[in-house]
């Protein structure tokens, strides 16, 4: 059965963060839409491979109620002819530097999700002295090459797809770390094919150069590592590179979660994150 238009709006609407106030940043090379939610210490959050702000709605949500939270789009989000320009992760660390000066923020929490996980996990070491904590979740210190992740190169960069595939909306269940339906599983997966999925593709092909074994070092400020226990994305050997080289992390194992855990358990994420910072 198909669903209907005004079905799927209310599943929209159901896991949105709320309208907050939105507005656009001019920086050096994009126009960037953000939108920020709550009152409070600031929290910057950075968006994934696909789906940009919106599907952060359930965590940003929970979060406003005791922080200033703000994220934005990554480059290519809204407009993917961006990439007739090459840019790679140096560039996107530039961005959100950028973006950090447009709100005039000194040293805000900073934290990433997935690919947001890395591009924060790439800001910290580079800027640590601009932030005052660090958090990550579905993010490890360095791509590994295992079969997941050679179906989903493969499938985004040869295989042209129309939106809603119903074949690879299937890879969302292993993300999510187990079966799911109904009104989350519908918004996940509209909202995702909402990034161009060229987009997508040019964004793994920056993760699979993430190695930041030699560069974690320099981190050094409170960081907490948020690890779904079926995390089928980041492997053991990737979590203990990432735990092991930052100095003194906190690590916090979220127990029946997979990669999307800030979407499927956002109440549990947005507890741990509470609790670190408070």
């Amino acid at each position: 059965m198909k669903a209907t238009k005004g079905w799927l709006v209310s599943c929209q609407s159901q896991f949105s963060a709320g309208a907050g106030t939105s507005g656009c940043a001019h920086l050096s090379h994009y126009t960037v839409n953000y939108r920020e939610w709550g009152s409070g210490p600031p929290i910057v959050l950075v968006p994934g491979l696909a789906g940009g702000f919106e599907l952060l709605g359930p965590l940003a949500k929970l979060l406003a109620r005791d922080f200033r939270v703000l994220s934005y789009q990554l480059r290519g989000e809204d407009d993917c002819f961006a990439l007739r320009r090459p840019f790679g992760m140096a560039d996107l660390v530039a961005d959100l530097g950028e973006f950090l000066d447009f709100h005039c923020l000194e040293r805000p929490t900073l934290m990433g999700v997935s690919f947001g996980g890395v591009l924060a996990l790439e800001f910290a070491s580079r800027h640590a002295g601009r932030l005052s904590n660090l958090i990550v979740q579905g993010a490890g210190g360095r791509y590994e090459n295992g079969l997941f992740q050679q179906v989903a190169r493969t499938v985004l960069s040869r295989f042209p797809l129309p939106a809603d595939n119903p074949f690879i909306n299937q890879f969302f269940n292993l993300l999510f770390g187990a079966k799911q339906e109904g009104p989350l599983f519908e918004f996940v997966t509209r909202q995702c094919w909402q990034t161009d999925q060229s987009v997508m593709s040019h964004r793994f092909r920056l993760v699979e150069q993430f190695d930041m074994e030699e560069q974690l070092g320099r981190v050094h400020i409170p960081s907490l590592i948020l690890h779904g226990e079926r995390d089928m994305l980041v492997s053991e050997a990737s979590l203990k590179a990432l735990t092991k080289g930052l100095p003194n992390p906190n690590v916090v194992r979220l127990r029946n979660c997979g990669h999307l855990a800030f979407v499927t358990q956002p109440q549990r994420v947005a507890a741990e994150v509470r609790k670190f910072l408070q």
